[in-house]
């Protein structure tokens, strides 16, 4: 009888994925501690599109109502444009010596500066372009987004055709996506797009959907892309529409906004509610009692007498562990970590913090306002600039020879937002001081720091020294007369600088080498300067 071979058992088989799955990132695991992480894989405009409208109105009401979110909104728009961001001319001489057409330059600021005003760059004729510029910040901050829409028209008698018109977010129709269409453009959140993401038209609404006025009843246009500057931050590839800065902060401030209003309630009811009166019979219906509610007066610094058997409660209201302070000051740093600012910048509280804390901190701070100066350089200033510039020339009101060859020689500007002042102006000065003497630093990146131009600073600094030359008058601001201890350093002529007695040029000085030689100790040297008697010349 042949003999059976016996089968080897097969492998055990391993799981698609299992033997992977113990290499995987840790943040990945699926596992009982990550059972209620919810996540999705949707892209960016899929992840804004219904909740836009919820979290701009959210976003709109803590700033109404939550002093936090008021004076970080506050603090964005006074530290990215503050008093303005200065335009200045760099146009070029064409005979290529290399310095500035002072005279071309002077005539594009001037005019530049008569449009800026109210009446003639705002198409309602209420903001001027610095409010205009505030204004767009903030409503990024606190809608995510605003347009400007570039009119080409004159107004309020300008000479330039051209206004800006600020609009709402709310006018973009965030409900209006669809496409394909036939050209390959498609609507995504009342944007149309072409294939590469570039924006080709919007479709705005006639009016405010919230208007007190006709809300309901409006319209929708289509307006070209070329009529408008579209201002958010991206945050992801693809993004389409604008997200406001507080989203993720919106819920902790509600929470907190609840907080500290329960916190209140309990400090009120602390210092009204005194006790409370029992009675083993009950409630008495007497002459005190109202509507089943017994009425007591409560006056400071008196007794009074209880009835038989009546006790007091005294309740305690006081909070458990005085955490009060401690978790409102947890609280508005995440808050302010959300939003991209400082604790003490949203709370104004700087009793945390000491000098070295608050630089630091003012520090990261600027850098993040310099990062939004420079986009609103780019997307607004510089877009609004150029499209005034061809206005200007295009009507004539400002001829520049040879613009319609070569427009960038004109559009050849430089901006200046606006700088900070020092922490500790003794330190830093000292610091910027020895930065430039040891070229570190020019003195323009000095000047530029404070929001200043150095080549208007020399010129204001020579026009004051010639004015007070005029009037013979000695400043202190003066490095070529007065010393940096206000000691003066002119001296009358024939007169020579005593040289250190220690020095080689000293020696040689008094072995006779040197015509330059003056008689006298140090001590005698320093006294007829102090005396201002003068210093002969043996020679």
């Amino acid at each position: 009888m042949a003999k059976r071979k016996r089968s080897k058992p097969a492998p055990p088989t391993v799981a698609p994925g299992a033997r992977r799955g113990r290499r995987a990132y840790e943040g990945a695991l699926m596992s009982r501690l990550t059972s209620d992480w919810v996540t999705s894989g949707t892209s960016a405009d899929a992840e804004i599109d219904g909740s836009l409208v919820r979290l701009r109105n959210r976003a709109r009401q803590l700033v109404r109502d939550n002093p936090y979110a008021r004076q970080a909104l506050r603090a964005i728009g006074a530290n990215v444009v503050g008093r303005g961001i200065r335009m200045q001319g760099r146009v070029m001489m064409q005979r290529g010596s290399g310095q500035l057409d002072q005279r071309i330059n002077s005539m594009i600021e001037a005019e530049w500066t008569r449009w800026c005003r109210p009446t003639t760059c705002h198409a309602a004729g209420r903001l001027s372009f610095v409010e205009i510029c505030r204004l767009a910040i903030q409503a990024m901050a606190e809608s995510g987004e605003v347009f400007i829409r570039i009119v080409p028209e004159a107004f309020g008698g300008g000479r330039v055709p051209l206004g800006l018109e600020i609009i709402e977010s709310d006018y973009c129709d965030e409900g209006k996506s669809l496409g394909p269409l036939p050209d390959g453009s498609e609507w995504r959140m009342g944007v149309r797009v072409n294939r590469w993401g570039r924006p080709v038209s919007y479709a705005f609404r006639t009016r405010h959907p919230g208007d007190m006025v006709n809300g309901v009843g409006y319209q929708t246009q289509e307006v070209p892309a070329s009529e408008i500057i579209h201002l958010y931050v991206t945050e992801r590839p693809g993004q389409t529409r604008g997200v406001p800065w507080f989203s993720s902060a919106v819920k902790r401030l509600h929470h907190l906004a609840g907080y500290e209003e329960a916190e209140v309630v309990r400090a009120r009811a602390s210092s009204s509610l005194m006790g409370f009166i029992t009675s083993p019979e009950g409630e008495l219906h007497a002459d005190e009692v109202f509507e089943d509610e017994r009425v007591s007066n409560f006056e400071p610094g008196v007794f009074k007498y209880l009835a038989q058997g009546e006790s007091v409660i005294v309740p305690q209201l006081d909070a458990p562990d005085g955490q009060f302070e401690p978790f409102m000051r947890g609280m508005l740093r995440a808050v302010a970590a959300a939003i991209g600012c400082s604790y003490e910048t949203i709370s104004r509280d700087f009793s945390q913090s000491n000098y070295s804390s608050s630089r630091l901190s003012l520090l990261e701070d600027r850098e993040n306002w310099k990062t939004l100066q420079d986009y609103l350089i780019d997307h607004l200033l510089r877009p609004v600039f150029e499209r005034w510039l061809a206005a200007a020339v295009g009507s004539g009101a400002m001829p520049l020879p040879g613009y319609d060859v070569m427009p960038e020689r004109y559009e050849a500007v430089k901006w200046f937002p606006r700088g900070w002042e020092w922490v500790d102006p003794a330190k830093e000065v000292s610091a910027y001081k020895e930065a430039v003497r040891c070229g570190f630093k020019t003195q323009a990146d000095v000047v530029a720091a404070g929001g200043g131009d150095l080549e208007d600073l020399l010129v204001a600094l020579a026009a004051e020294r010639e004015r007070a030359q005029e009037l013979g008058l000695t400043l202190d601001i003066d490095p070529g007369k007065v010393s940096g201890a206000g000691l003066t350093q002119a001296r009358p002529p024939g007169s020579i600088i005593p040289q250190d007695p220690y020095s080689p040029e000293d020696t040689a000085a008094e072995s006779g080498d040197s015509t330059g030689e003056v008689e006298g100790t140090p001590e005698d040297l320093a006294e007829d300067l102090a005396e201002g008697d003068d210093i002969e010349d043996d020679a």
